[in-house]
């Protein structure tokens, strides 16, 4: 390459670069959301704030609970992986699911762990749990999410976001 040719190429450089350097400073700047993270909305309509690559529900924007109480709940996992559930899809541990002994299936809950204060949004779709004093069977996925995995049992709080308005799915028999 000459010296000339060498010399054309550096100034096209040089060039590209000021070009580019101009077209930033002259295109506006979107305004980038306040800290802690940005805001996006659920599927089921629930508000998410982004933070460190984790989405957490932001309380001050979720909807108010149509009721809220305290239970017992436990978790299950493996054995269950693939069986049905009582509204008839196949149980899995890694969905974001629960059992309850009487809230219509299709419900939608978040569940909040007394101890840790971690919440998980769930839907019901099957009935349990079958053991006294437990009010609530949650996936393992929900379990480890709300800390209480190893511990197998966590006191939580219900609160009943929504009621499926349309005729809940048969149980299968």
């Amino acid at each position: 390459m000459g010296y000339k040719t060498m010399r054309q190429t550096q100034s096209l450089v040089r060039e590209t670069l000021l070009a580019g350097f101009a077209v930033l400073l002259t295109v506006p700047v979107l305004k980038a959301p306040a800290l802690p993270g940005s805001v996006k909305a659920s599927s089921n309509g629930s508000v998410l704030v982004q933070t460190q690559g984790l989405a957490t529900p932001n309380p001050a924007l979720q909807p108010k609970p149509l009721r809220t109480w305290e239970c017992v709940s436990s978790w299950y996992g493996e054995d269950f992986d693939g069986q049905p559930t009582a509204d008839g899809e196949l149980y899995d541990m890694y969905g974001m699911t629960a059992a309850h002994p009487t809230l219509p299936l299709g419900s939608v809950v978040r569940v909040v762990n007394l101890r840790t204060h971690l919440s998980a949004i769930v839907r019901i779709n099957d009935r349990g749990p079958y053991v006294p004093g437990r009010d609530l069977d949650v996936s393992y996925q929900v379990a480890r999410q709300l800390g209480f995995l190893h511990r197998g049992l966590a006191h939580v709080r219900l609160e009943l976001l929504e009621v499926p308005t349309s005729k809940a799915k048969q149980p299968v028999n």
